[in-house]
């Protein structure tokens, strides 16, 4: 046989297999489809759509954790903050995240600072819950004289109080167009509005709230004069948001410094590695030089809360 024979079997050879693969991929998929299609027919379940929104991860461990205390109060807190994650996938986050911070800490500073550095990044997670919630709170009292001028209109104009909720819900933006929602859904499978308005100002709490909800249940249980104090309430919700808004101003450079001092710390600790290589591990390679290192990350940490302390006034 030619070498010229030889090379038009080859590819005559491989050409017919690549024919025959395909030919039963798509046999296969047909095949696959059609059964798929059989079992549709046949079941008597109703097909379900496929879930909307994005793709969840971690299904497994959110699944058995949610079936923990934790997990449990993990959830009310991410559902207070509005964010759109599960409590497994805030989890690995967080624990990847503060493995991590121990390498980074243990490999440029010292190994006496890798658990430090870990359970510093386990709080930041917390705080940055806290910190989310906070603002989904001060969003929604800069939205309560919309909302309370709102309900004042649509109960003017003779709406019951449940149809007014739902209007507000949907006009407003969010947080409040959501927390609205999720009160109109309770009204309509028949709880009561005190029920609904109560469970509203548990998710977010503030005297904003807690005023315009009683004044709300009230007039609902005893009716009377509803508009005219809606329309009050929109103008001291107007004069408390500006007063709220100059207070945060004037203790703005307040705030700054609470987050500076402890940076301090830290910056000290890099600088004086920076000088002498070497002197973070030296110092921390006995008990006093790790005693000495605790407490003075323990006072940095008082002078931040007592800083945010003074800082802190409620209007």
């Amino acid at each position: 046989m030619s070498m010229n024979a030889l090379v038009l079997l080859t590819v005559g050879a491989t050409l017919l297999c690549c024919a025959l693969g395909t030919a039963g991929a798509l046999f296969y998929a047909s095949g696959k489809a059609r059964r798929r299609s059989l079992v549709d027919r046949l079941s008597d379940a109703p097909v379900l759509p496929p879930p909307a929104g994005r793709t969840r991860h971690f299904r497994g461990f959110d699944r058995r954790l949610r079936a923990t205390r934790l997990g449990r109060r993990l959830e009310r807190r991410l559902a207070s903050t509005g964010l759109d994650v599960t409590p497994g996938e805030f989890a690995v986050c967080a624990l990847a995240g503060s493995a991590a911070l121990w390498i980074v800490a243990a490999s440029v500073l010292a190994p006496f600072f890798g658990p430090p550095a870990a359970l510093a990044a386990l709080w930041s997670a917390s705080a940055f819950l806290s910190y989310q919630r906070r603002k989904r709170i001060e969003r929604f009292i800069n939205q309560l004289p919309e909302l309370s001028r709102i309900l004042a209109n649509a109960t003017q104009a003779g709406l019951a109080l449940r149809t007014a909720l739902g209007m507000a819900a949907e006009e407003l933006d969010s947080p409040a167009g959501e927390e609205l929602g999720k009160v109109a859904d309770r009204l309509a499978v028949g709880h009561s509005v005190d029920d609904a308005l109560g469970e509203l100002t548990e998710r977010l709490p503030s005297r904003e709230l807690v005023v315009l909800v009683t004044t709300l249940v009230l007039s609902n249980r005893a009716g009377g004069t509803v508009v005219t104090s809606l329309r009050n309430l929109t103008q001291t919700l107007e004069e408390r948001k500006e007063t709220r808004r100059e207070v945060r101003t004037q203790l703005s450079q307040v705030t700054v410094t609470a987050y500076v001092v402890p940076l301090m710390g830290v910056g000290t600790l890099l600088l004086m590695d920076r000088i002498a290589p070497g002197s973070i591990d030296r110092m921390t390679s006995g008990w006093f030089g790790q005693t000495a290192v605790v407490v003075a990350f323990c006072l940095y940490g008082l002078g931040f809360l007592a800083i945010r302390r003074l800082s802190r006034i409620d209007v």
